[in-house]
């Protein structure tokens, strides 16, 4: 198994780390990890993602046995006469309607909120390029390492804006464009909540009630992002369990 890592956040506490697997081309899930550095929150990340990819092997290993079991059964009542039957009674079998809840994909439900007018956000993350000593050639290698391109206008996203912006806040002058903490992404918190909650197969439903246990509010759009990483890293330990 390959593996890629993305640094999420870091601060002078904790680092968090997200690990995706591959097997050829075909990804095989993702982990995060949280630990005091970003090499143990890396290895902590892998040695959960495999922990779970062994969780769901288990199970797909036994299910080969059994198929195997049941053809040799199958092969040897073959092998015996067939005894003539009345032909059975045709029945028909309503399907069953889903109705509330449990017609709802398993999802929070996030609506989206972009305004308009982003010209606020953008002067102000203008005014911290300034305060950190960046020109558009740092700006640029730090775009490029946290979205993939090195053009601010090329945030399609409302939330990456903020993000980004925050994060700048955070930066301290004279930091490094190649080394800064890059902002965490809502679209990928979303995306691997989105993941993580079609693994654990919930209902709408039971996703709302644990949302709602563990952070008292009724969508994932009221939360930081900060409190979306930590939602994630609770469901993951859901999957563990």
């Amino acid at each position: 198994m390959k593996t890629q890592a993305q640094l999420c956040h870091h601060n002078d506490q904790r680092c968090i780390v997200r690990v995706e697997g591959f097997d050829g081309d075909t990804s095989l899930g993702s982990a995060l990890g949280e630990a005091p550095t970003a090499t143990e929150a890396e290895d902590q990340a892998i040695a959960r993602l495999k922990q779970r990819l062994d969780t769901f092997r288990a199970p797909a290993a036994g299910s080969k046995e059994l198929v195997r079991s049941s053809s040799q059964e199958g092969d040897r009542v073959a092998q015996k006469p067939t005894p003539v039957s009345e032909p059975p009674i045709a029945t028909t079998v309503e399907p069953i309607q889903p109705s509330g809840d449990h017609a709802a994909p398993t999802a929070v439900n996030e609506a989206p909120t972009d305004p308009d007018d982003w010209s606020e956000e953008l002067t102000a993350i203008d005014l911290e390029l300034q305060r950190i000593g960046w020109d558009r050639a740092n700006e640029s290698i730090y775009l490029e390492r946290a979205f993939g391109h090195s053009s601010r206008h090329r945030l399609t996203r409302f939330s990456d804006l903020v993000a980004y912006l925050k994060r700048l806040r955070e930066l301290p002058a004279s930091s490094d464009a190649k080394t800064a903490g890059i902002p965490l992404r809502r679209s990928d918190l979303v995306n691997q909540c989105d993941e993580i909650l079609k693994r654990l197969n919930w209902e709408q439903q039971q996703a709302r009630e644990f949302l709602q246990s563990n952070f008292q509010v009724g969508s994932r759009q009221q939360l930081s992002d900060e409190q979306l990483l930590g939602f994630n890293m609770l469901l993951e330990e859901q999957l563990l369990k």
